[in-house]
C-alpha cells in the first residue's frame, strides 16, 4: 500500500506537459493536485495517509474476496437495492472491482469496499427502498459523498447539477432518477481519484463520457411527480345540510345542487377504492313542520338520491338508505315568527351519513 502521492508527483514529473488542457478542463479545486514533481506536498492536505486512515483501510485484505462478498450481501437486499443507497452501493462495488483489476494500489480499491460496506449497512438499518428513507439519504452533500482521502474534486458544475436533482422533491419518487444520480456521484468520485494520481487525462475521458448520464438523469426527473398527499380521514358520521344539498322542497337527483354535489363529490374521492369502510348509511331526516307522511317520503327521497350519486360516483361498498321524517329532532326552537322558526329548525333539515366498520386510519390513494 502507498501511502504518499510521491510517486504520483514524479510521474507526473515524467510525462511533462502532457494532460495539461485535460487538467484545465476537469477544474480542479486542490491547488495541491495541480502541483507537480519533487515540490508537490506530501502532508495530510495533499492526501497523505494518516494513522486513522491507515488504521481502518489497511485491516481490509483479500480485496478482490471482500467485493465479492458485499455484492452477495447486496443482491441479498431485494427491492432495497433499487433504492439510492442501494444502487450507489452497486457502482462503489463496480467501482472498487474496476480498480482492482486496473491493479489500483493507492488506497481507492479500500475506500470503494469502505464506501460500499457503509451504504449495504444502512440498507440493513432502514428500509432505503422507501421514497421518505431515499430522499432522507439524499438530502446531505456529507452523507451521500464523503470526502476520500484518494479522492480530489473535478468537475464542480457536474456536482451541482447531481446535487439539484437529488435535492429535488419529485427525487424521492423517481428510481431510474436516483440510480443514474448515483453512480453519477460515484463515477466522479473515480475521476476525483484519477485526478489525485495526476492521470488528468483518464479523469478528462470519464468525466466527458458522464455528461449524457447527469444529462439523463434530469431528464428522468421530469417524468416524475410527487403523489398528491392521501385523503384525510372522515369521520364516523357525517351530517349533511339537506337545505345545501337539494333544491328547495326536492328530493330527487337532479335537484342536487351544486353546493351538494361538491360535498358528495369529496366524500365519493375519499372513499372510492380505499376500504376505508365496510359499508354505510344514508339517513334522511326533516323539520316538524308540514304532514309526517310526506315528510318520511321527502326524507326518504333525498336518503336515495344522495346514495344514487354517490355509487355513481364509484363507490361500490355496500349503502343502506332510510328516510325519518320528522324523527329525532336535534333542536329547541320555541318562536312563533315562521320565517324564525324554519331558519332555526335547519339543523333538522339533514342527511346523516354513518361509516360502519371504519378503519382507524384511511389509507391512501
Amino acid at each position: 500500500m502507498k501511502h504518499s502521492i510521491l510517486a504520483a508527483a514524479v510521474a507526473a514529473a515524467l510525462t511533462g506537459c502532457a494532460g495539461t488542457a485535460s487538467r484545465d478542463q476537469l477544474n480542479i479545486q486542490n491547488p495541491t493536485v495541480l502541483q507537480r514533481g519533487f515540490g508537490a506536498p506530501q502532508d495530510v492536505s495533499s492526501g497523505a495517509a494518516t494513522k486513522q486512515w491507515t488504521d481502518v483501510y489497511t485491516q481490509i485484505k483479500h480485496r478482490g474476496d471482500v467485493l465479492n462478498s458485499l455484492q452477495g450481501r447486496l443482491d441479498a437486499a431485494g427491492p432495497r437495492k433499487d433504492s439510492y443507497a442501494g444502487a450507489k452501493a452497486q457502482c462503489w462495488i463496480n467501482a472498487g472491482k474496476e480498480a482492482f483489476a486496473a491493479h489500483d494500489d493507492w488506497g481507492f480499491v479500500e475506500e470503494a469496499i469502505g464506501e460500499a460496506a457503509r451504504l449495504a449497512v444502512s440498507l440493513d438499518v432502514a428500509d432505503g427502498a422507501t421514497p421518505a428513507a431515499a430522499q432522507a439519504a439524499a438530502q446531505s452533500e456529507a452523507q451521500a459523498n464523503p470526502a476520500l482521502r484518494t479522492v480530489t474534486k473535478v468537475r464542480p458544475d457536474l456536482w451541482d447539477q447531481l446535487a439539484k436533482v437529488r435535492v429535488d422533491p419529485r427525487f424521492a419518487w423517481c428510481p431510474q432518477a436516483r440510480k443514474l444520480v448515483a453512480c453519477s456521484e460515484v463515477e466522479l468520485m473515480y475521476a476525483g481519484h484519477e485526478a489525485w494520481t495526476r492521470a488528468f487525462d483518464k479523469a478528462k475521458q470519464r468525466t466527458d463520457a458522464l455528461q449524457d448520464q447527469v444529462r439523463a438523469s434530469e431528464h428522468a426527473l421530469s417524468s416524475c411527480a410527487v403523489p398528491a398527499p392521501p385523503p384525510s380521514p372522515l369521520p364516523k358520521v357525517m351530517s349533511l345540510s339537506s337545505d345545501a344539498l337539494f333544491a328547495f322542497d326536492r328530493g330527487d337527483v337532479p335537484a342536487i345542487t351544486p353546493q351538494g354535489r361538491a360535498q358528495l363529490d369529496d366524500i365519493a374521492n375519499r372513499l372510492r377504492g380505499s376500504g376505508f369502510t365496510d359499508r354505510m348509511t344514508v339517513s334522511g331526516y326533516t323539520d316538524r313542520l308540514g304532514a309526517s307522511t310526506y315528510n318520511l317520503r321527502l326524507s326518504r327521497q333525498r336518503a336515495n338520491s344522495v346514495k344514487q350519486y354517490l355509487i355513481s360516483k364509484g363507490v361500490t361498498i355496500p349503502i343502506d338508505a332510510q328516510g325519518f321524517g320528522k324523527a329525532d329532532p336535534g333542536t329547541a326552537c320555541t318562536t312563533r315568527d315562521r320565517k324564525a322558526l324554519i331558519e332555526c329548525l335547519a339543523p333538522d333539515r339533514r342527511v346523516d351519513i354513518r361509516f360502519v366498520g371504519q378503519k382507524t386510519v384511511m389509507p391512501s390513494q
